[in-house]
């Protein structure tokens, strides 16, 4: 009987879901086997090259800054030109940065070309997430993102063991297959994905305005989803950033730290699925309160930790907050953004988290230098309680299923958008949707960890951890 529910579970969750859909998700897949850069370029940098730990740390900064520009640019871009016209753009380009990332000598020119990859690679993620939101149905919806979020850490988690291997042989040789595998992602959304991008009647241009990047800015809600979102992003950060210094300074081995957060990427896979059949129809409000909260607490209990079973013991209490914040977070992102203007609120929610992997190296660098772990820790306690208020406070005002405003950025009632290869894609508020947010992955961190200072170390630490914002390419 246990079986047959499994089973029975299993096909629930897959059935349903448009064709285009599993194109999209089958690149997403493919893009992640393939991750390579997120995860060696630290390694790359100063064992390969023989740079200092300092300048791999400002490549990694230059890495996320390209991620943060583009954000925005690529969610004008899907919301102009197409979802489909810029995640063919956005790839191609992937594709040709990463291969010439892997040739260039001059400090200088890597330094540049790392900043075009991270541009490059982030501003797909806009498209992609506006693209699922146009051909998946409203009541399928976080159960489609929680399948492409399950297809990312699954990718992630084996590229990251392959990636070990292929460094033993050749670096560029992983440069190479990154760049072949992004390359198929394109090939597959040119021949399998048709422009998903709703139009609009000659009558929805005449009675609303069009959506600008000004229109996101004043949207006073939204950008309250935004500033919250930022301060999770800083808290999960840590767990590729401030936990392997820490570690690293109590002592622990870099292959302890890769036994800790490889818990991270085991319950994501095992349980994310699971998790989002029973919180799906869950108050939103209630999920982002806890989730922060038991973010910023599973991350306080670290100071507390003295084995390796114990910080894998908070690893899983974080993790569990990552598996409910990610289909819930982005939930306000789709529920609050106009149907012809997904790609720029998309792209303003992927900038808070691509800002966070800036901010986080040097916030937890300096705190670990000047105060010393147990103080990061307790501060991530603090920011995940008041990140945990501030939804309590926002949710209070915008009940569920509360009817959309005129003009607002809550999508309007509900539009009949394009067909997608015959199937009737429909456009009202949605409950669920998934974070950018990726998997953190194993063995990643941790030599940068054991170099010089802690502000230093995870500087480099973040030039391998992939992020919602650096290395999700899609």
């Amino acid at each position: 009987m246990p079986l047959a529910a499994a089973r029975r579970a299993v096909r629930e969750s897959v059935s349903g879901l448009p064709r285009e859909f599993w194109w999209l998700w089958t690149s997403t897949l493919v893009n992640r086997l393939g991750a390579f850069v997120a995860t060696f370029m630290a390694l790359y940098l100063t064992l390969d090259r023989g740079y200092s730990a300092s300048y791999a740390g400002l490549v990694a900064s230059l890495h996320g800054l390209g991620g943060v520009v583009s954000s925005l640019g690529g969610g004008v871009m899907a919301d102009r030109l197409g979802r489909r016209p810029t995640l063919l753009i956005a790839q191609s380009s992937t594709a040709f940065s990463v291969a010439l990332l892997g040739f260039v000598q001059d400090p200088v020119a890597i330094a540049a070309v790392a900043f075009l990859v991270g541009a490059t690679s982030n501003a797909s993620r806009p498209a992609v997430q506006a693209m699922m939101a146009d051909i998946v149905r409203p009541e399928d919806r976080v159960r489609a993102f929680s399948l492409n979020y399950w297809a990312i850490n699954l990718g992630f988690a084996v590229s990251s063991v392959a990636a070990g291997f292929i460094a033993e042989v050749s670096y560029l040789a992983g440069f190479l297959i990154e760049a072949g595998m992004t390359l198929v992602c394109a090939i597959v959304v040119f021949l399998k994905l048709p422009e998903s991008r709703p139009e609009r009647t000659a009558a929805e241009k005449a009675a609303a305005d069009e959506v600008g990047l000004g229109t996101v800015l004043r949207d006073r809600r939204f950008m309250s989803v935004v500033g919250l979102s930022f301060l999770v992003a800083v808290i999960f950060q840590q767990g590729s950033v401030g936990l392997p210094v820490a570690m690293g300074e109590a002592g622990f081995t870099p292959a302890d730290y890769g036994l800790a957060i490889a818990v991270n990427g085991v319950l994501i896979v095992a349980l994310q699925i699971p998790v989002t059949r029973f919180i799906e129809h869950r108050d939103t409000g209630r999920l982002l309160v806890i989730s922060s909260v038991l973010a910023g607490y599973g991350f306080g209990l670290t100071a507390f930790a003295g084995s390796i079973g114990v910080f894998a013991l908070t690893v899983c209490v974080w993790t569990l907050a990552e598996i409910v914040n990610a289909p819930t977070q982005t939930s306000l992102v789709v529920r609050l953004s106009p149907v012809h203007g997904r790609g720029r609120y998309q792209g303003m929610y992927t900038m808070s988290w691509s800002v966070a992997a800036l901010v986080a190296p040097v916030m937890s660098g300096v705190v670990i230098d000047r105060w010393g772990a147990e103080w990061l820790w307790g501060l991530c306690a603090v920011v995940g309680t008041v990140a945990g208020a501030g939804y309590w406070l926002l949710m209070r005002r915008m009940p569920e299923g509360s009817a959309p405003e005129e003009g607002a950025s809550v999508e309007g009632p509900s539009v009949e958008g394009p067909s997608v290869e015959g199937a009737s894609v429909e456009d009202r508020p949605c409950e669920q949707a998934v974070n950018g947010a990726s998997v953190v992955p194993a063995i990643s961190a941790t030599p940068a960890a054991s170099t010089t200072s802690a502000t230093s170390a995870t500087s480099v630490a973040s030039a391998i951890s992939p992020g919602p914002a650096p290395g999700d390419q899609l």
